[in-house]
């Protein structure tokens, strides 16, 4: 694997092309301060000086509507400077940036930096998972999340033409958070030499009955997918690709992502993978067919004794939110479409 086969997978980089296949983004460039901020050994529990001081940031008035998907903000230069060690962390125009963007993604969003997104930290999210309506719950889980150092530290670990063990620049892609979404439909695609070679469930730790059901045509609509919008438009010759198939059974691009490296193959095995012969292969969509085929998970906890909830703490400012989450998810009717 190259390095250039890498930096394609980053979503600043296929976005573009792809964007009418894909959830709307909104994209930050990251001073290098942030980056700092999240790779140093302080803990996860350290967060920005504004979630304990929420007046302190200001509200400007923008038109969404007149706004690009596409906007990158450097963030402003006084970021770039360390703060004092007795001072917590702060990044008030970086923070002011994203708040608007949520704003116009419809106030909740999940978010991910140039490959990885934080999901091993959705456990210590008041909501379970990846749904953020400020900057204090993105800081949250980043500095939680153990994947992002992969983004961060070890990128090209894995290639053959190594120079760097990190990209020159870091984005933070804020992607409208659809809470209708079901894991079930989600799936990952392999593609070897151009060719689509393989097709199984993203979420392998739990048995979906309607996949049995609707197996051959989701197989069928996926393939349909690749060979009319992929195949000949992204760069790489080998490489994965995520995608969400919606009630209306239309195919949506969710991600990519290298073909062995950091990426893993779930329901199969990259010795598996490597051995197919694509215009050989009888394409085959592997799905949990049973309870009892279920692929062990990550199961996270973190005991409730070593968490700072006083009034005032970051904690207490998170777990006030996770309240005002629950109900806007119970309210909302949205489905990704």
């Amino acid at each position: 694997m190259k390095e250039e086969e890498v930096n394609r997978c980053q979503i600043q980089k296929w976005y573009p092309k792809f964007r009418s296949l894909t959830i709307k983004t909104k994209f930050q460039q990251l001073p290098e301060s942030f980056i700092n901020y999240l790779t140093d050994d302080s803990g996860p529990f350290l967060l920005p000086e504004s979630v304990t001081n929420q007046n302190a940031m200001p509200n400007r008035v923008r038109n969404p509507e007149e706004e690009d998907d596409f906007q990158v903000s450097e963030g402003s230069d006084n970021e770039a400077e360390e703060p004092p060690s007795n001072l917590l962390p702060s990044f008030p125009q970086l923070e002011i940036e994203i708040k608007e963007s949520i704003e116009t993604l419809g106030g909740s969003i999940f978010p991910k930096l140039n490959w990885s997104a934080p999901k091993d930290a959705a456990w210590i999210s008041p909501s379970q998972n990846l749904s953020c309506t400020c900057f204090s719950e993105i800081a949250l889980l980043f500095r939680s999340s153990d994947s992002l150092l992969h983004d961060l530290c070890n990128a090209y670990d894995s290639c053959s033409d190594k120079t760097s063990s990190r990209p020159q620049s870091f984005f933070l892609a804020l992607r409208k958070w659809y809470p209708s979404l079901k894991p079930e439909m989600e799936f990952r695609c392999f593609v070897k030499s151009k060719e689509l070679v393989g097709i199984c469930q993203r979420e392998v730790t739990t048995f979906y009955p309607v996949l049995v059901n609707e197996k051959d045509l989701l197989k069928g609509l996926i393939e349909e997918f690749f060979d009319e919008n992929i195949r000949m438009e992204f760069e790489s010759d080998s490489y994965t690709f995520d995608v969400y198939v919606t009630k209306e059974r239309r195919v949506k691009l969710i991600d990519f992502n290298t073909w062995c490296g950091s990426t893993l193959p779930l329901m199969y095995t990259w010795e598996e993978l490597e051995g197919i012969r694509g215009e050989c292969n009888e394409l085959e969509l592997r799905i949990v067919e049973s309870r009892r085929s279920v692929l062990p998970g990550l199961k996270t906890a973190v005991p409730y004794d070593y968490l700072d909830v006083s009034s005032g703490s970051g904690w207490d400012q998170v777990i006030k939110k996770a309240e005002e989450q629950f109900q806007r998810e119970n309210q909302s009717s949205d489905e990704f479409a």
